[in-house]
């Protein structure tokens, strides 16, 4: 095996407190190979991209072998490489580009579930005595027949499909291709385990856990609570999922979850400076189960939620109110924000679809995410300002979408391809059709048009990033709220002896501020104008301000 070797010059334990992490789905970033699929080459080859922004590390959706039932999330080999996007020969040639660019890699753990076709499902449905019988959650039939409980589906109707083989249901939280592993077995757990060796072994520098709170289960298969209506929100899935009717007391979030966490950190600690964020999808208790998962510094390292991701407007208030609550549930645990993702409509269509000033609106909302206590996830694409893109019903590959349209219309608004040339046929992604459009609108995007103009959406990104690694109070320090003023949001970071001022005008109208109490010397750098008069700043639309305590 061709292990990669670290050139990230000093190992540094802490790296992930406060680092940016670049989110890459890999089918939408380049196609290297003509099939209209991006892929590890295409990927390799835009890095120099990636470490032009000034981020830490990269987060690689999943690669993994499988038969695409849901995108890579329906593994069938977690250490191999899927041939659609390469082979591990190209995985040791990028990860060790990244490196040489001063980029770390994170890589997506899909651990809750596999896919149908997996050899280990394989054999677990072949009968209820064969070594792997019990590696995935199988039930009984009730006496009349019905699945074992009341559990649903993330992905709509029941969390539980029938197998004639063993004449028992298996229980499934996604597509029923997508069987859960029983983590309750200790041999699961290890092979798992040895999972994350092979690719720790190969050079990566970290993991991103895919649906970490759904990991166990009530052993009792306890039907779950019905949840009042007005407790139900949707965050996590949409409002047409019946999904949300339920309090997921028995099919997720289970205390069991906490000791595994524990033996998957103890694996992370037999190597240099590796790190792990972990998903936690839950709307009523997401920001207390985050808290649970990154207490005491032998779990995760950092968790995010969902509540920067759901369609909720972001206003001052609501800021402020996130912050506090996880403050609340996880005081000495860390989180990782994010405005968009693989998985939500992009945060510039879900808030600022109606905002006349669209690169003002995406400037502003790029700045606020990079200086927020925690660490940052940016989505590819996201530093075009890429809008959400309008599919038609026939080009819909999502399988979420196709079930719940047109009141849903699933993920692939946010997967379409990264928009690199303009001047070239699909935005110089592919050169053929590919798997998803790309939208006219994206085109005109593209990073080729944005690419100099320092009045771009791009440059402000990269501007911005520089300007957050100059100050370490953004990535480490202390965040305090001080009062709103009608539409801004004002706060300070403090590190040491650094203590920063940021003002957001999160409206499309000029705002005079009062600046709190204290001797504040205005930062430059971050690409944000303002009039200064005395302790009373004008703020334009859309704009920031930010100053340091003297």
């Amino acid at each position: 095996m061709n292990v990669a070797s670290h050139s990230i010059s000093t190992p540094d334990k802490d790296w992930w407190r406060g680092a940016v992490i670049y989110q890459i789905y890999p089918r939408s970033y380049q196609d290297s190979n003509g099939d209209g699929i991006g892929d590890l080459k295409g990927i390799t080859a835009r890095l120099p991209h990636v470490a032009s922004l000034g981020v830490d590390a990269i987060w690689i959706s999943p690669f993994f072998t499988s038969p695409m039932r849901d995108f890579g999330y329906d593994v069938s080999d977690y250490e191999n490489v899927d041939s659609i996007f390469g082979t591990l020969v190209d995985f040791d040639t990028m990860i060790s580009e990244a490196h040489r660019l001063g980029i770390r890699v994170m890589i997506d753990l899909v651990i809750s579930h596999s896919s149908d076709q997996h050899p280990w499902f394989v054999q677990s449905r072949s009968s209820k005595t064969n070594a792997k019988a019990d590696w995935y959650v199988w039930a009984d039939a009730k006496p009349d027949g019905t699945p074992p409980n009341n559990w649903l589906s993330i992905f709509g109707g029941s969390a539980w499909a029938w197998d004639p083989t063993r004449m028992q249901y298996y229980m499934h939280n996604f597509l029923t291709s997508q069987p859960d592993m029983n983590l309750h077995n200790p041999e699961v757990q290890d092979r798992l385990l040895d999972v994350v060796r092979f690719w720790l072994n190969r050079g990566v520098d970290g993991f991103r856990l895919d649906t970490i709170n759904f990991y166990f289960h009530d052993t009792q298969l306890r039907d779950n609570p019905a949840l009042a209506p007005e407790r139900r929100n949707a965050s996590t899935a949409p409002a047409v999922n019946p999904y949300n009717f339920q309090e997921h007391l028995y099919d997720k979030n289970r205390p069991e979850n906490l000791a595994f966490l524990k033996r998957f950190r103890a694996v992370l600690e037999e190597f240099p400076a590796i790190a792990a964020v972990g998903e936690v999808g839950d709307s009523q208790r997401g920001l207390e189960i985050v808290g649970e998962y990154t207490s005491g510094n032998d779990k995760m390292h950092m968790c995010y939620a969902f509540e920067f991701l759901a369609p909720d407007p972001l206003t001052p208030e609501r800021v402020e109110e996130v912050m506090q609550d996880f403050e609340a549930a996880a005081p000495d645990g860390w989180a990782c924000w994010a405005f968009s993702n693989h998985d939500v409509m992009r945060h510039v269509s879900r808030w600022g679809g109606l905002v006349a000033d669209h690169d003002a609106f995406a400037k502003l909302y790029a700045s606020l995410l990079l200086t927020l206590r925690g660490s940052v996830c940016l989505y590819q694409g996201e530093e075009l300002a890429l809008t959400e893109a309008d599919l038609a019903y026939q080009d819909l590959q999502d399988p979420y979408g196709i079930q719940f349209w047109p009141e849903f219309k699933g993920r692939d608004g946010c997967r379409t391809p990264m928009v690199w040339d303009s001047q070239v046929a699909q935005g110089g992604f592919s050169t053929v059709k590919p798997w998803l459009p790309v939208p006219v609108e994206h085109i005109l995007r593209a990073v080729s048009v944005q690419l100099g103009d320092e009045t771009s959406v791009l440059e402000h990104y990269r501007r911005f990033i520089a300007f957050r690694k100059l100050h370490p109070a953004f990535a480490k320090g202390e965040i305090e709220f001080e009062e709103t003023q009608g539409d801004t949001l004002v706060f300070t970071r403090e590190y040491g002896n650094e203590k920063l001022l940021c003002i957001f005008n999160m409206s499309p109208a000029e705002v005079g501020v009062i600046l709190p109490a204290g001797e504040w010397q205005a930062l430059t750098g971050h690409g944000f104008t303002s009039n200064n008069y005395g302790d009373k700043i004008d703020i334009p639309a859309w704009g920031a301000y930010f100053a340091r305590l003297a």
